[in-house]
């Protein structure tokens, strides 16, 4: 007979004693309350914001993607686009559309926000 871990020998009793009747349903049980772990007195919470303008970025690229696409079909067969141009312009739609794209990252100790326009 194959020998398991004791996690998994175990699991079943604890299935069976997480459907016992004594416990009470889940729209009844209390919720627990978990506090927000804070930064330390006198340490102040770090905040980081950033602009980044790639919209600029990507139309100063855009004549360089358009002139070396034609290396595209240098590449293998399955990863090369049937038109290298036309793959060229959805790239740069694809990378246009990031505009306006807005991250924020919030933990105890610091603030994150990064708009890209």
């Amino acid at each position: 007979m194959t020998e398991f871990p004791p996690a998994i020998r175990l699991f079943s009793e604890a299935q069976l004693a997480g459907r016992s009747k004594d416990r009470a349903p889940a729209h009844r049980r209390p919720m627990r309350v978990y506090p927000t772990p804070m930064p330390a007195p006198g340490r102040r919470r770090t905040v980081v914001r950033l602009w980044i303008p790639l919209t600029a970025l990507f139309l100063l690229l855009a004549p360089f993607a358009l002139l070396l696409s034609p290396f595209a079909y240098l590449a293998p067969p399955r990863v090369r686009p049937s038109n290298p141009i036309l793959g060229a312009v959805q790239l740069g739609r694809l990378l246009m559309s990031l505009g306006g794209t807005e991250i924020d990252v919030d933990s105890p100790h610091a603030r994150v926000h990064i708009r890209i326009f």
